[in-house]
């Protein structure tokens, strides 16, 4: 989705070039709605440039930085020299990954979402992060707990990690569970400790995964899980609250999982 306002000097932006003239290049902004830029000459190469075609061309993608904006005259100068290399090529992947992530989000609220909708879900987002792109990729990598302090409702809290999941490639994601164990035997704190022994896997839990058990507040424990993907994370996150629960009931003990803390824990 394109900005509807103005780019603010200084700014690094991504156009296309849309015309070139003898005295300079025209640009289409492509992170914002309906506005075009003018590169003039001296501002598209170092140097003396005998002709605008030797250093661009027609429909060729470009980093410029904004010199000046007059609004009234609709009017935004540009240039493409004072951008290095380095600036270019970060520009280039931040624009990309937010073509990705409105993508996205269309995903997730629908292709056919208003513009309200689509508005109020990202500016919630983003009061928590620093671009729609960082959000989901927390998202895909910690779920839930990765959005609990954005304010959003949970259908939409649900759709944006839902869809971070099946579609952000990421380097590993984390799942949490709660289980709670007791026991009324005159040995049960034994008997919760080795549940959670058996909860941490005795040897079974598979390489590339890391599993952490710790305590919350009795009779709650946490069961984090860290995998290469959301499939295993979750799998390994049921088959140690299964662990725990056998071990404890086996014991003569209750044993209960679930996938949010308890309120009154909060």
């Amino acid at each position: 989705m394109k900005y509807s306002g103005w780019p603010e000097p200084g700014e690094l932006v991504v156009g296309d070039v849309d015309e070139i003239a003898d005295f300079g290049v025209f640009v289409d902004l492509d992170e914002y709605e309906d506005k075009r830029g003018l590169c003039h000459i001296s501002e598209v190469a170092s140097g003396w440039i005998k002709n605008v075609r030797d250093h661009v061309r027609e429909g060729q993608t470009v980093v410029a930085k904004v010199l000046d904006v007059d609004e009234s005259a609709n009017q935004i100068d540009l240039s493409i020299k004072d951008v290095n290399e380095h600036q270019r090529k970060d520009k280039i992947q931040d624009w990309k990954n937010s073509q990705k992530a409105d993508n996205w989000m269309l995903i997730a609220l629908g292709e056919d979402v208003e513009d309200d909708r689509y508005t109020e879900v990202a500016n919630a987002l983003l009061a928590e992060y620093d671009s729609l792109y960082d959000a989901f990729e927390a998202a895909a990598i910690s779920g839930e707990e990765a959005l609990e302090d954005v304010e959003i409702d949970d259908d939409a809290l649900d759709a944006v990690v839902e869809a971070a999941r099946d579609n952000v490639s990421v380097p590993y994601v984390d799942v949490t569970g709660y289980v709670d164990l007791e026991s009324a035997a005159p040995d049960g704190v034994d008997d919760v400790k080795e549940a959670l022994e058996a909860a941490e896997g005795n040897g079974e839990v598979p390489d590339g995964v890391d599993l952490e058990v710790g305590y919350v507040g009795s009779p709650e424990y946490r069961i984090k899980v860290r995998a290469p993907d959301y499939k295993t994370a979750e799998t390994q996150l049921e088959a140690a609250a299964a662990r725990a629960r056998e071990a404890i009931e086996a014991a003569g003990g209750a044993g209960e999982f679930h996938r949010e803390r308890r309120e009154d824990d909060e």
